[in-house]
């Protein structure tokens, strides 16, 4: 795929939220396997039905800071490059089964630079599971989990990137050294944190925009 070029960032809205390392791990497994984890401050005034809501909309554009841009570069107006639907699930959906491009570099960093083709193997209430499989194998796998709480959402964010078996070592050394790079870990966990928190920013008033008669609870 061509690589596209980094766009002028778009104007914040609210300060992005900072690393808060009680909340984040990287994990080493053998045979280069990596798990980072993230277990996010609660995101209020955000509701599981928002969030799934979202996810099955993101290709559309919509009004920021007075312009029409697309959604995908409003979740993090400065590393957010392109989304697109790759291939539609069975249903012809933006669900299950569905493909998605996501194109971003993180802390606008050419290095760490990110286009992929991941297939949506869950989207419900609960959560999205994002998964990269080579030759049928599973090397990369992301799952946002969401539940509800007292005015806000619990938002837990899992990456883990590699095969599982021995034989998958090389595979996962590759990526390791060549796709995401050595300093992409910390740049990925700030990155999360960025963009999940600015939900608050921007996507209560976009649901309601849509549906004018939520109760948002």
């Amino acid at each position: 795929m061509t690589r596209l070029p980094l766009p002028e960032p778009l104007p914040l809205l609210a300060p992005l939220r900072a690393l808060d390392e009680s909340r984040v791990s990287i994990t080493e497994f053998p045979h280069h396997r990596l798990r980072l984890t993230i277990d996010h401050e609660p995101l209020r005034g955000i509701t599981p039905e928002m969030l799934l809501w979202w996810f099955r909309n993101i290709g559309h554009p919509m009004e920021y800071a007075g312009a029409t841009v697309p959604r995908y570069r409003v979740w993090h107006p400065l590393d957010h490059i392109h989304w697109e639907l790759n291939r539609t699930a069975r249903d012809g959906s933006v669900g299950e089964g569905a493909r998605f491009r996501i194109v971003e570099a993180m802390g606008r960093d050419e290095r760490y630079y990110i286009d992929s083709v991941d297939r949506v193997e869950k989207l419900d209430l609960t959560g999205i599971r994002l998964v990269l499989r080579i030759a049928g194998a599973q090397f990369f796998q992301l799952e946002h989990s969401w539940s509800r709480a007292e005015g806000a959402t619990h938002y837990t964010s899992v990456m883990d990137l590699g095969g599982r078996w021995a034989l998958g070592a090389p595979i996962n050394a590759y990526l390791r050294a060549r796709v995401f790079v050595p300093g992409m870990e910390r740049a990925w966990l700030q990155h999360n944190i960025e963009e999940v928190g600015y939900f608050e920013q921007f996507l209560p008033e976009l649901y309601r925009l849509h549906h004018p008669a939520a109760v948002v609870r």
